[in-house]
């Protein structure tokens, strides 16, 4: 049996990255309300 999660640094940040949250307005919404929140990190 094969391990579920697989991490991978490129696929991350392709899916959860700062860039791909920027570009929707809904990615957007999110990162403004973790700067509101007063995350140290904002994405991966």
């Amino acid at each position: 049996m094969s391990f579920t999660y697989n991490p991978k640094k490129r696929k991350r940040a392709k899916t959860h990255g700062f860039l791909v949250r920027s570009r929707t307005p809904g990615g957007r919404k999110v990162l403004l309300r973790r700067r509101r929140k007063g995350r140290s990190k904002l994405s991966v």
